[in-house]
């Protein structure tokens, strides 16, 4: 891999382990679910560097679209913040 890649890997495994510390953290539930979604974003796109274009597009499709379609439909019918 060229050094450019390296760092957009490095900078993005960074803002998984941020996004994942905040969705872990957070106590507004729509908040945490954007930011699975981030993570979604952030795995796609590492997928794509590794040259793995099918397993990208998977992931956007579900993990980003799907999922988080999901999660904000389930939270909009409940309580949106955690006790």
């Amino acid at each position: 891999m060229s050094s450019t890649l390296i760092v957009i890997t490095l900078i993005s495994l960074f803002f998984l382990i941020v996004a994942g510390i905040y969705a872990i953290v957070k106590k507004d539930l729509l908040q945490a679910v954007i930011a699975t979604g981030l993570i979604s974003l952030v795995l796609s796109i590492l997928f794509f560097i590794l040259q793995a274009p099918d397993v990208a597009l998977t992931e956007a499709a579900i993990g980003i679209a799907l999922s988080t379609i999901i999660f904000v439909l389930a939270i909009r019918n409940t309580k949106r913040f955690e006790d």
